[in-house]
């Protein structure tokens, strides 16, 4: 019986227990990763900022060794997959990698199609919006930025520079950061939580169990023993055994009720008469 009632109260409990921390630690991993997903993506929109402004004193005196020299130097850096300039007709003016110079992109391609989705190209693009993730050809997980290079009243005075001053967008900036390192630290942390929610429900399904063992388990089978020791012995003990406060209610009562029943057996059988003398 107690093997049952054991079965009957602990599956259910660690069921329960199992299937809260497996959702607390699911809603806890999405929130963590969405916050290190965004995160990464700011700081690859720093960048890109940062490249923007790098770059922009070249750009307003038309030195273009210069730039080519930072676009190159940047792309060397570790955790940059590619970085490029191309014009608002789709054309690679500047790029870390000599093989993409002067190709036409495709404008359904990845970094273009955010803007060419529709009839007329979008001039402003959110932070989210310029941000893309895909898989190079070496199969390695890629965070892109697209950076539009507005045409801004230094650039259509400048001497040098033929823009009129309605063109809204001069080209784009599009750099790419590797995810190894983001990919790496996401792996260590679902490693840990898997690891921190065994041990979590090991414990405390271990301390349930403990718990229930000392409180429920061990007073139910005192009070088992207490009955059928009473049902068997032809004297009654003189008090039931202590327990805890419900099952020691239930053991008095019962050994109440039992006293009087053999009491009463004793009073409806009564003392047995004499025979009469002849």
């Amino acid at each position: 019986m107690f093997k049952t009632l054991a079965r009957q109260a602990l599956i259910p409990v660690g069921l329960a227990v199992t299937g809260f921390f497996v959702v607390c630690c699911l809603l806890l991993y999405s929130a963590i990763k969405s916050r290190i997903t965004s995160d990464a993506v700011f700081n690859a929109t720093s960048m890109a900022d940062t490249v923007l402004k790098s770059t922009r004193y070249a750009m307003l005196k038309d030195d273009r060794e210069t730039l080519a020299m930072i676009i190159r130097n940047i792309g060397e850096q570790k955790g940059v997959d590619h970085v490029r300039i191309f014009n608002k007709k789709g054309v690679v003016n500047f790029s870390a990698r000599s093989e993409e110079l002067n190709r036409q992109l495709d404008k359904k391609a990845e970094g273009c199609i955010a803007c060419h989705s529709g009839p007329t190209p979008a001039t402003t693009l959110g932070t989210m919006q310029q941000a893309r993730n895909f898989t190079n050809q070496n199969g390695k997980k890629v965070l892109a930025i697209t950076a539009p290079i507005y045409n801004e009243p230094e650039c259509f005075n400048a001497a040098c520079h033929a823009h009129p001053e309605g063109q809204k967008v001069l080209g784009t900036l599009d750099i790419g950061l590797t995810q190894e390192g983001l990919l790496e630290l996401l792996a260590t942390i679902r490693i840990q939580m898997i690891v921190f929610t065994i041990l979590t429900l090991i414990l405390t399904v271990g301390g349930v169990t403990a718990l229930l063992r000392r409180s429920v388990f061990i007073p139910m089978q005192r009070l088992r023993e207490f009955v059928e020791e009473s049902m068997a012995a032809e004297n009654l003990p003189e008090s039931p055994p202590h327990l805890p406060q419900d099952l020691d209610r239930i053991a008095h009562c019962y050994h109440d009720l039992l006293l009087k029943h053999r009491n009463g057996e004793r009073n409806h059988q009564g003392p047995r008469e004499s025979a009469p003398e002849q």
